[in-house]
C-alpha cells in the first residue's frame, strides 16, 4: 500500500474512533454533567484507575471511580449512574470509597436486591478487582487494580493542588460506633429479600443522618457503622464549642429513632434495636483523596475504645456507653444527662474502664432539656 493511502487509512480509523467516543458521550440529566464514555467492548481500556463497566445492549459504559466518595446507582435520573432498567429500583445501591482505596457496595433497600458474584448483598460488601455486580437486569463489572492513583494524569499536569495526598495529623475527635442488635438472629428468621430491604434501608438512612450532623461513615464492620467528628478546638486549649460537641448526640438519637420507625415499615420477627459506644480523645487522622474531595479516616486507641464501649452496652443491658472523656466534655452532662457511672472490663485493656451509660430515652430527655433550658446550644433536626 502506498504511504499516502496507508496514512489516510490509519488516520481515518483514529478519526472514526475519536468521533465515536465523542458522539456516544453519556449525559446524566440528574447532575447535568457528562459522566462517561460509551465504547465498544474492543475499545475498553483496562487502565490503572478504579472504574466500573456497565454492560448495555450497545456496549460497555465505562465510568471512572475518581474525584468523589459516593456513586449512587438506580433507575432515577438523580443518580450519578442512572440505569435504563425497569427491574432496578429508583435508588437501588451505591458504591462508596472508604479509607485508602477500599470500595464498598451498599444496597439501599432495593426491591429486587443487589448481588456480587451471584450472592445477595445484605450488609455493605468490600469490592474486589473483577467483581461482578448485578442490579435488576443490569450487570456491572468492578475494576480496581492493587496499585492505583485516583487522580488522572491530565489533572496532575493542569493543577498540582488535586494530587492524591495522605496527610496525618493529631486531632481531637469523637467516635460513634452503632451496631444493629441481634443481627444474626434476624438473618435466621427473616426472608432474604425482606432482610436485604430492611438492612439496606437502615444503612442508607444511617449514612444520611450522619452526614446531616456533620460527619461521615468512616467504616462498615458487618452490621455496624463507625462515624467520626473532628473537633475544632480553641487556640491553646482543647475546648470544643458546645454545639459541635452535641452533634454526635443528636445524630445518635436520630439513628435510634430511625431504627424504631423501621419496625412499622417491615414485618420483623422482633423489634429492631441498636446500641452505641461513643468516645472522645486524640487520634491520628489521615486525609486521603484530592483537595476538592477529601476523605478522612481515624486510627488509635480512641477508636478502639469506642468499639469496646459499644460491646459493653450488651453486658450492661443498656443502649449507650460513653467514654469518660466524652462525658466530661458533654455540655451540662452533670446536671442534665441522666446516665449513670459504671466500671467495665474492656477487652484488650488491663485496667477497668469508667463509662457513663444509659438508654435512648435518657438521651431524648437530655436533648429535650437542652432545647428548653439552653436554646442557644440546641441544634435543629
Amino acid at each position: 500500500m502506498c504511504p499516502f493511502l496507508f496514512a489516510w487509512f490509519t488516520g481515518g480509523i483514529i478519526f472514526i474512533k475519536a468521533a465515536l467516543k465523542i458522539s456516544l458521550k453519556i449525559y446524566n440529566w440528574g447532575t447535568k454533567k457528562f459522566v462517561s464514555d460509551l465504547v465498544a467492548p474492543s475499545f475498553v481500556s483496562m487502565d490503572a484507575q478504579p472504574h466500573v463497566l456497565i454492560q448495555t445492549g450497545r456496549g460497555a459504559n465505562r465510568v471512572p471511580l475518581i474525584n468523589a466518595n459516593v456513586w449512587t446507582i438506580g433507575r432515577g435520573n438523580e443518580n450519578v449512574l442512572p440505569l435504563l432498567d425497569k427491574c432496578a429500583s429508583r435508588n437501588h445501591a451505591m458504591i462508596q470509597t472508604i479509607g485508602a482505596g477500599a470500595f464498598y457496595l451498599i444496597d439501599l433497600g432495593s426491591r429486587n436486591g443487589s448481588f456480587v458474584n451471584g450472592r445477595r448483598v445484605t450488609i455493605p460488601v468490600c469490592l474486589k478487582n473483577n467483581d461482578r455486580i448485578t442490579l435488576g437486569e443490569t450487570v456491572i463489572e468492578f475494576f480496581c487494580p492493587e496499585s492505583i492513583d485516583t487522580t488522572p494524569e491530565s489533572e496532575i499536569d493542569r493543577d498540582q493542588t488535586t494530587d492524591t495526598k495522605m496527610l496525618h495529623s493529631r486531632r481531637l475527635i469523637t467516635v460513634v460506633v452503632v451496631d444493629i442488635r441481634d443481627f444474626t438472629r434476624m438473618t435466621q428468621q427473616l426472608d432474604e429479600q425482606v432482610l436485604s430491604e430492611v438492612i439496606g434501608t437502615w444503612f442508607r438512612k444511617a449514612g444520611e443522618i450522619i452526614s446531616h450532623y456533620g460527619s461521615w461513615v468512616d467504616k462498615y464492620i458487618g452490621d455496624a457503622v463507625m462515624a467520626v467528628w473532628i473537633h475544632s478546638t480553641s487556640p491553646g486549649t482543647d475546648q470544643v464549642p458546645t454545639q459541635e460537641m452535641l452533634k454526635p448526640f443528636y445524630a445518635l438519637y436520630a439513628l435510634s429513632k430511625m431504627s424504631s420507625e423501621l419496625n412499622n415499615e417491615f414485618p420483623l420477627p422482633f423489634t429492631l434495636r441498636v446500641g452505641a459506644g461513643m468516645n472522645t480523645g486524640y487520634a491520628m487522622v489521615g486525609q486521603m483523596g484530592s483537595s476538592e474531595h477529601p476523605d478522612y479516616t481515624a486510627l488509635g486507641d480512641t477508636v478502639n475504645a469506642a468499639f469496646r464501649l459499644e460491646s459493653a452496652t450488651k453486658e450492661l443491658q443498656l443502649d449507650i456507653a460513653l467514654g469518660e472523656a466524652t462525658y466530661g466534655r458533654t455540655p451540662y452532662a452533670a446536671v442534665l444527662l441522666p446516665f449513670k457511672q459504671h466500671t467495665v472490663n474492656l477487652k484488650g485493656y488491663d485496667k477497668p474502664t469508667v463509662t457513663y451509660a444509659g438508654t435512648f430515652d435518657d438521651l431524648r430527655q437530655f436533648l429535650s432539656k437542652i432545647r428548653i433550658e439552653h436554646p442557644d446550644s440546641s441544634i435543629s433536626s
